[in-house]
């Protein structure tokens, strides 16, 4: 029997909890453990994220019965280093501060797995529509995994939460703040830690189905 083809809906959904890039699939671990030392950085990257994969996954379903099978890796790559150049043009000119913080990682977009992977699961076996939600979806659970991280830390490593530029807020007072969280290593503690709980959360979930 056939399987029935998801819904827009359920494509849209899949990449919010169910396959979530961060906390499930383990993609783009790179701006994961580098980017959220604080909220605003990590919202910048998502940002970042949500534009490129959209738009790369709608380039590519829309060009997928053109493309020789023997270079749709190579011009996959094209179409998002394309997108990821177009990105950090309006960055440096527009959100300097952010593109600086930002700083390589902007470029590596290019290489993230989650995009390139999605080009390829995704969007080169599928239309323009569904592809352009598959796109969104992974991108939004994407940027709501880093933002979550990133939020813990610079919340309980710094007491403060930092949304845009100056607009800051106090929350923790010094004695109380956790300085390792907002280190290199507080990013694996705190990535491990919510892992932990989401696991736990949806082993629970899955013991009550079986007993319902």
């Amino acid at each position: 029997m056939a399987r029935k083809p998801k819904s827009l809906k359920a494509v849209f959904t899949t990449g919010f909890i169910k396959q979530n890039p961060v906390f499930v699939q383990f993609l783009g671990m790179c701006p994961t453990l580098a980017v959220t030392g604080s909220v605003e950085s990590a919202l910048g990257m998502g940002a970042g994220v949500i534009f490129v994969l959209t738009l790369s996954n709608l380039f590519v379903s829309s060009i997928r019965n053109f493309v020789p099978r023997e270079v749709r890796i190579p011009i996959y790559i094209v179409i998002i280093a394309s997108l990821v150049t177009v990105l950090e043009m309006y960055m440096n000119a527009f959100q300097p501060d952010l593109a600086k913080s930002l700083g390589t990682f902007l470029s590596l977009i290019v290489v993230n797995c989650l995009i390139l992977g999605r080009a390829e699961a995704f969007a080169s076996k599928n239309g323009p529509l569904k592809s352009m939600a598959d796109g969104l979806g992974m991108a939004l659970g994407f940027t709501g995994g880093i933002v979550l991280i990133a939020f813990f830390r610079e919340l309980l490593g710094s007491g403060s939460i930092t949304i845009w530029k100056d607009l800051a807020f106090t929350f923790v007072p010094e004695v109380y703040r956790i300085s390792i969280l907002v280190a290199p290593a507080g990013a694996f503690l705190v990535f491990g830690i919510l892992v932990a709980q989401i696991n736990k959360l949806k082993f629970k979930r899955e013991e009550r189905n079986e007993v319902a």
